[in-house]
């Protein structure tokens, strides 16, 4: 009897836990997705490979070379910005200030930045542009690269590829993206809204929750 009574604890107790994995919230990957079959030990397996943030370099306001490498095992929040922009660059930098302070002692969340106008937003004007919004250290990262090469990076995110423009220098989107430690793109957020911006900080604790996250 004793025995029966311990066997069924068990199986109680491993279906409370499935129970917990299958209530685990988790957000969804965003982009294509492709199935890989592939040999492990003799057997067949098939594997879903969803679309990740490829490989980029850049320099950041303070002259270091950053590299995706830099980014491994971080949450993090992406956007492209100018720092000439007379719209909604601004807009988008105060709100993500709220970001920024909301996670600013959580040590695996990153947020960067990517200039589209490389050819003016040289290191130094990105140190000045950091300080006047009052970001220090390294939570947040203001990069600059080749412009061929942030341009195209910019459709790996997802976002609409950025163009020049006689009035406003450049057109680009206003999104924020959540990129998980995975690299996959798990949202996007329109940066301009104070609504998708409360969002994106709710969703952060969201994903960081998650058994893969930690």
């Amino acid at each position: 009897m004793k025995k029966l009574i311990y066997v069924a604890a068990c199986v109680l107790m491993l279906l409370n836990a499935c129970k917990f994995n299958d209530d685990v919230q988790r957000l969804p990957i965003a982009g294509n997705r492709d199935v890989e079959t592939k040999t492990v030990d003799g057997k067949t397996v098939t594997d879903t490979v969803y679309h990740t943030i490829p490989d980029f370099k850049t320099v950041n306001q303070y002259g270091d070379s950053i590299k995706s490498v830099n980014l491994d095992d971080n949450i993090y929040v992406a956007d492209f910005f100018f720092t000439t922009c007379p719209s909604i660059c601004p807009v988008m930098h105060r709100n993500m200030l709220k970001v920024y302070e909301a996670y600013k002692d959580m040590p695996d969340l990153k947020i960067i930045s990517y200039t589209i106008d490389p050819k003016h937003d040289s290191v130094t004007v990105l140190k000045d542009y950091a300080k006047k919004l009052g970001v220090t250290g390294n939570r947040w990262w203001f990069l600059q690269g080749k412009k061929e090469d942030i341009y195209q990076l910019s459709t790996s995110y997802l976002v609409t590829f950025p163009v020049e423009d006689a009035k406003e220098k450049f057109i680009h989107d206003g999104y924020f993206i959540l990129v998980d430690k995975q690299k996959r793109i798990r949202s996007q957020y329109d940066g301009t809204n104070p609504d998708q911006v409360k969002k994106l900080i709710d969703d952060i604790k969201i994903l960081k929750a998650e058994p893969e996250q930690k």
